[in-house]
């Protein structure tokens, strides 16, 4: 289906698991947080921003371990399986610090499998087609967030208040994705790549230097990330403005209805025109979303606002990382992703904080609306270091 190996399948029935599991708690965080654990603003962007920061330092050194081994698939397993295994004590959580010291671990383990396993999907995929490899694989992980959060708003409707039950049971699907990794070969074994992909991207034993582009779309992305604050600040807006938690999580699905649906789209729309084109679409998508947060009040405003938000994961999530995949040689695939993750999670600690307090000393449409500034100054960046990048041009 869709053209696409059943390697790359499997890794997005092992994303759509994962991503139910953890998106069913991640829309309550904010008011648990919050409202049950008396937590601050500034307490949701430390602990927030903190996990990230920690899942992107070990990104990195899973990203250059994956590089050195052929065997890929033990650290992604690995990565999994604390994911699984930490998620569901968040239920037996009674203050705020023991929750940061979960979600810590849990984004340890995300640290641990993201790089290997994108260097993983770059190996079924050939510069034609990585857009829509990623694009996909980011559409079920996106898939498992509207599956996560639905169940959970019936389960709240059916037993108010349970959230601590809740979070004990993600340890299911949790399961089911750390199973179905066992299924997932090392390695395609016939590539069927084109000819000057293969002389370009063969294992020949050596290291090879990522290129400067490379660093320059790192520079951009950094200043991008700096405006890119844990959507867990969307949804305490959002929290306040109905007044109630209890609908947050179908919102939550539904934003990611958005996601599944677009990223596929522009994961293969950026093997057509181009992944530069496409990431600055999905890039303005996000500073006007931001801007709309800046200024909107009402419920069904920021509602809308939310839904448009999905575009911009649609467009660039899966598009950045065929980037990454375009400018890197295959010897250092892992190294890659694992800065390109580290820069992702590190700029989402600062920005996390930044905005936590802007937040708190001059109210969150001035948080907002830096975000948006920031991303329109990225977007310009992107179109002046970062060159046009086509399937037919994917050596760039």
């Amino acid at each position: 289906m869709f053209g696409l190996p059943k390697p790359v399948w499997l890794l997005g029935w092992v994303s759509l698991a994962t991503d139910a599991a953890s998106e069913a708690i991640y829309p309550l965080l904010p008011f648990f947080l919050t409202q049950v654990l008396s937590a601050g603003a500034i307490t949701l962007g430390i602990v927030e921003g903190a996990a990230e920061a920690a899942n992107s330092v070990l990104k990195i050194v899973s990203g250059r371990a994956a590089d050195r081994s052929r065997a890929k698939r033990p650290l992604v397993l690995a990565g999994y399986a604390v994911s699984s295994a930490v998620r569901p004590l968040i239920g037996l959580a009674t203050t705020w610090t023991q929750v940061f010291t979960v979600r810590v671990l849990d984004r340890v383990g995300k640290g641990v499998r993201s790089a290997p396993r994108d260097a993983m999907l770059a190996s079924w995929a050939d510069p034609s087609t990585r857009g829509k490899v990623y694009g996909f694989h980011r559409g079920m992980d996106h898939l498992g967030a509207v599956i996560g959060p639905s169940l959970a708003t019936v389960f709240l409707i059916l037993y108010p208040g349970q959230y601590r039950t809740l979070f004990a049971l993600t340890i299911i699907p949790g399961a089911i994705a750390v199973a179905l990794i066992f299924f997932v070969p090392e390695r395609e074994k016939s590539p069927s790549y084109p000819a000057s992909e293969v002389s370009r991207t063969s294992d020949d034993g050596k290291i090879h230097p990522l290129p400067r582009r490379f660093y320059w779309f790192m520079g951009v992305l950094a200043l991008f990330m700096l405006g890119n604050s844990t959507d867990a600040f969307l949804l305490l807006k959002l929290t306040q403005a109905a007044g109630s938690v209890r609908f947050v999580p179908l919102m939550w699905a539904a934003l990611h209805v958005v996601k599944a649906a677009v990223s596929l789209i522009g994961g293969s729309w950026s093997d057509r025109i181009g992944r530069r084109a496409v990431i600055a679409i999905g890039w303005l998508v996000y500073a006007i979303v931001y801007g709309g947060f800046a200024i909107s009040t009402t419920l069904p405003a920021l509602l809308t606002w939310f839904m448009v938000y999905g575009f911009y994961f649609g467009f660039a999530e899966g598009t950045e990382k065929a980037l990454v995949a375009d400018l890197a040689p295959a010897s250092r695939r892992g190294t890659a992703f694992g800065i390109y993750n580290a820069v992702s999670g590190f700029g989402a600690l600062t920005a996390s904080v930044i905005f936590g307090v802007i937040w708190r000393a001059y109210g969150a449409g001035s948080a907002f609306a830096l975000g948006a500034g920031l991303a329109l100054a990225a977007t310009l960046m992107l179109f002046a270091v970062v060159p046009r990048s086509t399937a037919r041009d994917s050596s760039v």
